[in-house]
């Protein structure tokens, strides 16, 4: 197994959309990696003096996260590198930062309630 430390530049204004598809349970089904893409992204910290966005997250792509970039986290992230960490080091390091979602509004300005209707 193998364990890195991602992290990540959040696009401000897809947060909101991302958060909708976390409580929709809408890639928990993505094989092989649906189930720790989602509880990964569920658990993310923010770090206040960048912005950034930072997990630890199970992968054993060549290169890291191949699949997960391509099918969800290019859509809402930049600039993602990984650091290789063993299980739950990576938890720890950054378990005194708050949430990414702690101050997530539940609407974007991509035109999509919290219910993903979309009012434009």
């Amino acid at each position: 197994m193998a364990f890195y430390l991602v992290r990540a530049r959040p696009i401000p204004e897809r947060l909101a959309a991302l958060r909708r598809q976390l409580d929709a349970h809408a890639f928990r089904e993505l094989r092989p990696f649906g189930r720790a893409l989602t509880t990964a992204l569920e658990q993310a910290r923010r770090d206040p003096a960048t912005g950034w966005a930072l997990w630890e997250e199970e992968d054993y792509c060549t290169p890291p996260l191949a699949m997960e970039r391509a099918a969800v986290l290019d859509q809402y992230f930049t600039d993602l590198t990984v650091q290789p960490v063993q299980r739950d080091e990576g938890w720890a390091a950054i378990a005194h930062l708050p949430s990414l979602w702690q101050h997530t509004p539940l609407t974007s300005d991509d035109g999509a309630d919290e219910g993903g209707r979309t009012h434009r």
